[in-house]
């Protein structure tokens, strides 16, 4: 029997390890992909602390990772669409037959491995132009907030937006709200170097959101009126609870960033007057990733700044460590197996 490299975690016992599996045969439907790049996302960390669990893992291991790009290897019976060669970046997760969500490197085997199969319908073509590391994170790092920004909240043009946690996702989120023509685009961090990604990123302003001066500076930068739209990427209190504060008439706040804690909206009546929102928003769809694939393509967009770090496979407990300590204030590592 073939074999491969593959870091499989233990969620019972929490151990992530870089070990010799079974090589996948791809069966109907299905094709197995050679991977050639895979994202390092905080939820691969919050999974290997336990902070996260598997919905609907069969067993007590899985092979992580849910953005992958690669090349695809070999076919399974009955592919209609993909051939052997081919580019592709892989969804992060997928419907099963009873309607359940399903995420790659979570609830099935994903990416962190030298192969991965997935179905058909998961595949998403990318050009030639666009590099596999770069491809690789789009599902989820880019498509997440592209969803939170174009899907959950429509923000429109000269739309005035803050951004609470400038790493993977709201440093994305950045750039993109740039390009749907959101004016400003204020970000909030009290980490420094937070603050001059999102700076490099595209954003008018970049606070510390500790800073005593910060709701004097946002109202100021919004002529007064507060904000059309606050994503909160970081998934703490208190930042909703600051975000909520400096939202305008009809503002939405959106949370991406999960918590377990309760939102308190202080002032019910004021809220309610100015016919605010509390959107909850997860991940993305399956055009989302289309959608940013092709606007790459058209050059709209690039993500080689994304890109904070490259490891060998073997070093996918040294990434994961990294990320979760924030060495070097990444936005994107990704393993190259």
């Amino acid at each position: 029997m073939a074999t491969m490299r593959a870091a499989r975690l233990n969620v019972r016992t929490r151990t992530l390890e870089v070990k010799d599996v079974p090589r996948p045969v791809p069966g109907r439907g299905q094709v197995l992909v050679r991977v050639r790049a895979a994202g390092v996302c905080l939820s691969d960390v919050h999974l290997v602390e336990g902070i996260l669990r598997p919905q609907y893992l069969e067993g007590d291991e899985v092979t992580l990772g849910h953005e992958v790009s690669g090349e695809v290897e070999e076919l399974g019976p009955d592919v209609l669409t993909a051939g052997v060669g081919d580019r592709v970046a892989l969804q992060a997760g997928q419907r099963d037959r009873a309607g359940k969500t399903l995420t790659r490197g979570v609830d099935y085997d994903g990416g962190w491995a030298e192969y991965a199969l997935a179905d058909e319908e998961t595949l998403v073509p990318i050009p030639d132009s666009l590099p596999f590391d770069q491809a690789a994170i789009i599902p989820d790092a880019v498509s997440t907030p592209w969803a939170a920004v174009t899907a959950t909240a429509g923000v429109g043009p000269a739309e005035s937006v803050g951004v609470w946690g400038a790493g993977g996702l709201g440093a994305h989120a950045v750039k993109l709200l740039r390009l749907v023509g959101a004016a400003p685009v204020i970000a909030a961090d009290p980490d420094p170097r937070a603050r001059e990604r999102a700076l490099a990123f595209g954003a008018d302003a970049a606070l510390d959101s500790a800073a005593p001066d910060f709701t004097a500076k946002v109202r100021e930068l919004t002529g007064g009126r507060g904000l059309d739209a606050a994503f909160d990427f970081a998934g703490v209190p208190v930042v909703r609870e600051q975000a909520l504060r400096l939202l305008g008439e009809h503002g939405r706040l959106v949370l991406v960033g999960l918590t377990d804690k309760p939102l308190e909206i202080r002032d019910g009546t004021r809220f309610s007057y100015l016919r605010q929102q509390v959107l909850g928003h997860y991940g993305s769809e399956p055009e989302h990733v289309v959608e940013l694939v092709e606007l790459v393509g058209a050059g709209r967009l690039d993500f080689a700044g994304s890109i904070s770090g490259t490891f060998g496979l073997e070093e996918a407990p040294e990434a994961v460590e990294r990320l979760e300590k924030r060495i070097g204030s990444p936005v994107r590592l990704v393993l190259e197996p």
